[in-house]
């Protein structure tokens, strides 16, 4: 029975998981930078009548208490992925002269340690 169980939670925490990606998928988050930079703003747009919409559904009294404001992202996935490769190009293009330059002061501290 523990092994029926155990192969129970594994199907339920597989099938969350798949959700999980599917609903991340269709909601273009594994798509591009722009995919995902429209998918970010959707989400921003549909939270807070979504909390509002979820507080009146378990009767909690917002007027008491107010919510804080969404935070805004000024976040743009392209833009930052843009950056990185920029960023891995340029090391990638100053390597070998690095590796040089490296290279020859290691020759000079082996030959300083011989003398």
């Amino acid at each position: 029975t523990v092994a029926a169980f155990d192969s129970f939670r594994f199907v339920i925490k597989g099938s969350l998981a798949g959700a999980a990606v599917y609903m991340a998928y269709d909601q273009g988050l594994l798509g591009s930078g722009t995919q995902g930079a429209e998918a970010l703003r959707k989400a921003q747009a549909a939270l807070p009548p979504a909390i509002q919409e979820w507080t009146s559904y378990l009767g909690w009294e917002v007027r008491a208490v107010q919510l804080p404001p969404t935070p805004k992202f000024d976040f743009s996935p392209s833009d930052s992925w843009n950056k990185g490769v920029q960023t891995v190009m340029s090391a990638l293009s100053v390597a070998p002269t690095r590796a040089c330059e490296y290279t020859v002061e290691g020759w000079k501290y082996v030959k300083d340690l011989v003398k």
